[in-house]
């Protein structure tokens, strides 16, 4: 392999570079590594079929970095580039070694060079840019000084998870350390397990009661003691009283439950954490009330006189006290609102009131909470026999059902449709997955069910509720959208985060809609009891403008050999016409049924209820299911 000196400009991207993708943060941090210490490692050429120019076959990101030098005027476009030539058939086996095979540098290692730098009086932003890294990385690699040297071997030889070698950073107690980790199980030794161990009678400075109390520094006031964390960027630590911390907590808790006392709630509860409980039993909900008449001229008033106000402040005319007069105003306005909703005196009396830290450090409060104690003497509605019973009538009427099986099939392709949809449209995708959370966190009961996204995130295939995936559009679509995201993601999950902290807002919000729609779910299968998911799924649809024709056509294979004769008749009679049903109903066979229906409605953009998004949330067809799928299968006749 020869070594030659080629001119920047004479350098292009390789077309065979198996790597696709580069981030524009890692360029720019090689680059200031580039420009501090040169080019360390030759790039690998091919000659182009342009004579005098090279293909770079391994090394893109380095010429990259060198383009991006000279942008910034710091090289000049003839600028001198070692490079190593080698021959055109062995360019993508050079690229996927070059890329795949690259191993980073041990984090120990990394930490040894970086502290030699820090000794030297280096501030860590150079170090970052001579090692063309981020300032994380390097506080994270000099935080590891703190862990004993027989740790930092262990690590080196491989017996212990760099997860478990940063959990010691926690502590300066070196020999406090290596009794953690020689008193643990081998199966025992995770990363939460030895922080714990470490902290004994100690909580950290994010934890939410030292939040709730007003941080580190209203806890040491009162005589509490700390450990502060020198390697925290925020200035956090450790307090050391627990005993102290806990009864400032209870303290603050129990003036908080005050106010709450004297509105007539059966009980009020407080405690430092959400009590999981709560969250499975009913609760009782405010009733809206009419304002008097003195208090709605009041808020009328105060509404016109805000408007007044922010008009003058917006010009710039306003006079002395505007700006505390529109708070007052607001307050006030706030006040009035919350009057506006009000609950019952017998719900105050057969209910109550847990308020609790949250995991910020804040006072929530969860009103209207109804215990199992609380309806003890509640009457069963049946037990006296004489339950309401629902009765409906039997309705001669011919209607179109589905199979369940072919309804299953119909929403599945609905779904992929979604998901295509999704993918591309990422300010819907944003208020769905925040809708989705919501349900999760703001309501009682089994609410989340009102979503169609699963976003815990599950994401379930589709294709084997299609009878025929290799034939779905969206199904085809959603995959050639996968394998674009997968060339783009890195290949090693342990990168992803790190990777994810360096894309702009923009494309976070891509790979938001990306990842949402893998959990878009709107199937319906024989027993669902997703009822109101899979109508929000509609809603989704409607915000999407999903057009159901650009993704399904109603054709024999479809569709119409999975439902009876009957029902082909009402289909036919529904897109065409009574006139045109006929025909269906003359026909000897459900096969000649079948091919009269398919010559009608192909081409008419009709589609099957249960794959329908429709324009109007009251248009949305009732179709009910048929337990007996086979009287309406294929075979049925």
């Amino acid at each position: 392999m020869t070594t030659i000196i080629i001119e920047l400009n004479k350098l292009d991207a390789d077309p065979k570079n198996v790597r696709k993708t580069y981030s524009a943060d890692s360029i720019a941090a090689l680059a200031a590594s580039i420009k501090v210490n040169g080019v360390l490692q030759n790039l690998v050429v091919r000659t182009a079929e342009k004579k005098g120019r090279y293909f770079v076959t391994a090394g893109e990101r380095r010429r990259r970095a060198l383009l991006l030098l000279l942008e910034q005027g710091e090289i000049q476009k003839n600028h001198a580039v070692e490079c190593k030539v080698r021959d055109s058939e062995d360019a993508t086996e050079i690229s996927l070694t070059e890329n795949v095979m690259r191993e980073d540098m041990h984090p120990v290692d990394a930490y040894e060079a970086f502290s030699a730098l820090a000794d030297e009086g280096k501030a860590i932003p150079d170090i970052a840019a001579r090692f063309g890294t981020t300032e994380i990385i390097v506080r994270r690699r000099l935080a590891l000084a703190k862990v004993s040297p027989k740790l930092l071997d262990l690590y080196r030889k491989e017996e212990m998870t760099f997860e478990q070698l940063s959990a010691f950073t926690v502590s300066d107690d070196h020999e406090r350390q290596e009794q953690v980790w020689n008193g643990l199980s081998t199966w025992d030794r995770h990363a939460s397990r030895i922080k714990s161990n470490l902290l004994t009678d100690e909580v950290a400075s994010t934890d939410r009661r030292v939040k709730f109390v007003g941080g580190l520094d209203a806890y040491e006031q009162v005589g509490g003691t700390i450990r502060r964390d020198l390697f925290d960027a925020d200035g956090g630590g450790y307090a050391l009283d627990v005993a102290l911390l806990d009864r400032l907590v209870s303290e603050k808790l129990e003036e908080a439950t005050v106010p709450y006392r004297q509105q007539g709630w059966k009980w009020v509860e407080a405690t430092s954490e959400r009590p999981e409980w709560m969250f499975n039993v009913p609760r009782v909900y405010p009733v809206e009330v009419e304002l008097s008449d003195e208090v709605q001229a009041e808020y009328d008033a105060l509404c016109q006189e805000h408007d007044e106000l922010a008009e003058m402040i917006n010009n710039e005319a306003e006079e002395e006290g505007a700006h505390e007069r529109v708070d007052a105003i607001n307050r006030r306005l706030d006040e009035i609102s919350e009057s506006k909703e009000t609950y019952l005196a017998e719900d105050k009396a057969r209910s109550g009131i847990v308020l609790y830290v949250n995991y910020h450090g804040k006072l929530e409060a969860a009103i209207g909470i109804i215990r199992n104690e609380d309806e003890a003497g509640d009457a069963d509605d049946g037990e006296n026999g004489n339950a309401p019973a629902s009765v409906k009538a039997k309705d001669d009427t011919p209607k179109l059902t589905h199979p369940a099986t072919l309804i299953e099939d119909l929403t599945a392709q609905k779904t992929a449709a979604l998901r295509v949809e999704l993918v591309h449209n990422p300010d819907v995708a944003l208020a769905a997955v925040v809708h989705a959370m919501l349900l999760r966190v703001a309501y009682t009961g089994y609410v989340s069910e009102q979503s169609a996204l699963r976003v815990s995130l599950s994401y379930e295939r589709v294709e084997g509720s299609i009878k025929s995936p290799e034939k779905c559009k969206a199904v085809a679509e959603f995959e050639s959208v996968q394998e674009n995201y997968g060339h783009k993601i890195p290949g090693n999950p342990a990168d992803l985060f790190e990777w994810c902290l360096a894309q702009s807002r923009e494309e976070l919000l891509l790979l938001l809609a990306y990842a949402a729609a893998h959990s878009v779910n709107a199937v319906e299968k024989k027993f669902t009891d997703r009822r109101s998911g899979i109508e929000q799924a509609n809603q989704l649809g409607r915000a999407l403008n999903v057009r159901m024709t650009d993704w399904f056509e109603t054709t024999a294979d479809s569709y119409f050999n999975h439902i009876n004769r009957q029902s082909i008749a009402l289909v036919v009679a529904e897109a065409k016409g009574e006139d045109a049903s006929l025909s269906v109903k003359a026909a000897g066979k459900k096969t000649e049924a079948v091919l009269i229906a398919d010559r009608l409605i192909v081409g008419t953009g009709w589609l099957p209820a249960p794959i329908r998004i429709a324009s109007d949330p009251s248009a949305e067809a009732n179709v009910e299911i048929d337990d007996d799928a086979q009287s309406l299968s294929m075979a049925a006749e």
